[in-house]
Formats: structure tokens, sequence, C-alpha cells
């Protein structure tokens, strides 16, 4: 229990003393994953309303893949955004490799399905006659997806959190496309890993201490604003 409370303690002297190494860490973990949530969810929530409604060949397919993709082991991204912007591979021209934009890119595609799976769920858990309904009080198409979105919204905010979530905690693929190289693409679960294989359990367990209170964070003013809007 002792290495616990130091990390604690060495979690919040780091915090209060605002170290700048570690202020630079934080930066770059919200930026990361801020960004590739805020992707996420431009790309899942229309994908994700657009195969909740509408129905086409093949839609069941593309909902398994979905599904799929919601489980797909880091490692694995990490694998392929690697291969995809190493020197030899297709984007490698682009000079991406071992940059916030590939973490950002492998995090966007762990974050993107998780998003529009929820989403999927969120609105087809509504009751079919909302839809009746609306178009019986003469509602445009476009008027349709805004009320049926608004009625789904607390769903779409735990989609939300969910995609934050996967993308945060995630490291292999940060590890990989990252290179958890200081001042550019360290981040907090990357820099709790390094502290482990130098054996500094302190100052690794105040990086996950503080990795937590930023997740907590964030959970907390999205549940927020979820709940307000009940």
């Amino acid at each position: 229990m002792e290495v616990y409370w130091l990390g604690l303690v060495e979690a919040l002297r780091l915090l209060f003393r605002g170290d700048p190494d570690v202020y630079q860490v934080i930066y770059r973990t919200v930026q990361v994953s801020g960004t590739a949530t805020i992707i996420g969810m431009i790309i899942g929530v229309p994908l994700g309303t657009f195969l909740a409604l509408v129905s086409f060949p093949g839609r069941k397919l593309v909902i398994s893949i979905i599904n799929f993709g919601m489980g797909l082991p880091p490692v694995v991204v990490g694998l392929w955004v690697w291969l995809t912007f190493s020197r030899y591979g297709p984007m490698g021209v682009l000079g991406l490799l071992y940059t916030p934009t590939a973490m950002i890119t492998a995090q966007i595609i762990i974050a993107a399905p998780i998003v529009t799976g929820f989403t999927i769920a969120a609105i087809q858990s509504l009751n079919p006659k909302i839809r009746l309904q609306i178009l019986a009080l003469g509602a445009s198409k476009l008027q349709l997806l805004w009320l049926l979105l608004r009625e789904a919204r607390l769903g779409l905010l735990a989609a939300i959190i969910a995609g934050f979530g996967g993308a945060v905690s995630e490291v292999g693929a940060s590890m990989m496309v990252g290179g958890n190289l200081k001042g550019q693409t360290m981040v907090l679960t990357t820099s709790t890993v390094l502290e482990v294989n130098k054996g500094d359990w302190q100052l690794a367990t105040a990086f996950s201490i503080i990795l937590l209170l930023l997740a907590f964070g964030v959970t907390v003013a999205l549940t927020t604003a979820q709940q307000r809007g009940r």
C-alpha cells in the first residue's frame, strides 16, 4: 500500500509544483486524445445515425464490422498505422511517423467505431412511434433528424464518453507510432510505461493517478452535461 500513497503524494507534488515537463505531458495527452475523440465523434455520430435509420443491402454486415471495430486490439491498430506511415509505407512520404498526428490517427481508429456503435444503439433504442409522430406533425426530413438526435442526446453523450475513454486509455498504438519522444509525443500512458520499465514505481504511480484524475474530470464534465439534458 505504501507505493500507492507515495504515488499519490508525488502526483500532488508534481501538479501543485507546476512541473513544466509534467504539464507538457498532460497537455499532449489532452491534445491527442481530445482531437481524436472530436474527430471520432464527427465520423461516428453521422455514420451511426445513418446506419440506425437507413436500410440497405449489406447493412448488417457493416454494423457487424463496426461492432468488431469497437474491440480492435490497440497494438494491431498501432502496427497498421506504423506500416502506413513508415518510410516505405503508402503514406511514408508525409513524414508523420513519431508525431502527434500519427498518434491521433491511431486513436481515431480506436474511438470512431466506439462512438458509431453507441450511436447506433442510442438511435435504435428510441420508440419507433416517435418517427411517425414527428412526420405526422409535418416535419421535414432534416427536422426529423434533428429531433431524433435530441431525443437520443443522452445516449450520444454516452457514446462520446466511451470514445474518449477508449482513446485516452490507449497505450500500445501510441507507443508504436509516437515513439514516446520527450516534449513531442510523450503522453501520460506512455510515460507510465516508461517509468515502469525504468523501475521508478513511485513516478509511474504518480503518472497513472494524474491520468485517472484527467479522465475522471472529463467524464464528470460530460456526465454533468448528459444528466442536465434529461
